[in-house]
C-alpha cells in the first residue's frame, strides 16, 4: 500500500511539472527561481518560454525598483536601451489569478494587449492589479508564474538605491535603479533543478 501511494505522489510530482516550467534567472544580485503556469496562463507562458529560449533576457536589467510595490525588468539592456521584441500578446489576465506577493505578471501599457517581454514581481498583494472587467480599465494585469526560490534576492533588488534614468536616451523615469541590477542569464530549468 505504501509503495503505491509512494507511486501516485510521484505521477502527481511529474503531472504537476510536465504543467509547470521552471526557469531561473541568474542575476547581478543572486538567483531567483519562478515557477510558470501554464495551465492557466498559456500563450503568457508560451511566450515567456520563446524569450527564455532565444537569451533575450541575457543581459538585461530590472530597470523599475518601486519599494513596497514591484520590481519590473525584462525590456532593456543595461545601458537602458529598449530591445526588439515579438508582437504584443493577448492579455490573459482574466485567469483567476490573483497578483499577491511573489508573483510575476506580464508589464504592459495603457492598451490591455500590449504585453511583450517585461515582466514584474510582486513585492506585496496588490489587488488593484488584478482583473475586475474585460473593459480598458478593468483588464489588469497577467498573472503567469510565482517564486518558488530566491525571494530573499527580490527583497534584495526591492532595497536598492534609485534615481532618476533615461530609457532609450530620452524618455525620462523615476525609479531606476542607480547601479543596474543585471538578468545575467534566464534558463529553463529539468525536473532536477538543473539547467536544461
Amino acid at each position: 500500500m505504501r509503495l503505491l501511494i509512494a507511486l501516485s505522489a510521484l505521477l502527481i510530482s511529474s503531472l504537476t511539472w510536465a504543467a509547470n516550467p521552471q526557469v531561473r534567472l541568474q542575476t547581478s544580485m543572486g538567483n531567483i527561481t519562478i515557477e510558470l503556469f501554464a495551465e492557466q496562463a498559456p500563450e503568457t507562458v508560451k511566450n515567456i518560454l520563446r524569450y527564455v529560449d532565444e537569451g533575450f533576457y541575457d543581459g538585461t536589467v530590472f530597470h523599475r525598483v518601486v519599494p513596497g510595490f514591484v520590481i519590473q525588468g525584462g525590456g532593456f539592456d543595461r545601458d537602458l536601451q529598449q530591445k526588439k521584441t515579438h508582437a504584443p500578446i493577448r492579455n490573459e489576465a482574466d485567469n483567476g489569478l490573483k497578483n499577491e506577493r511573489g508573483t510575476l505578471s506580464m508589464a504592459r501599457t495603457s492598451n490591455p494587449d500590449s504585453g511583450t517581454s517585461q515582466f514584474f514581481v510582486n513585492l506585496k498583494d496588490n489587488a488593484m492589479l488584478d482583473h475586475t472587467a474585460p473593459t480598458p480599465r478593468g483588464w489588469g494585469y497577467a498573472v503567469f508564474g510565482k517564486v518558488v526560490d530566491g525571494m530573499d534576492t527580490v527583497d534584495r533588488i526591492a532595497k536598492v538605491r534609485t534615481g532618476a534614468g533615461r530609457l532609450n536616451g530620452a524618455h525620462s523615469v523615476r525609479d531606476v535603479p542607480s547601479t543596474p541590477v543585471i538578468i545575467e542569464r534566464a534558463m529553463r530549468l529539468d525536473e532536477d533543478g538543473q539547467a536544461d
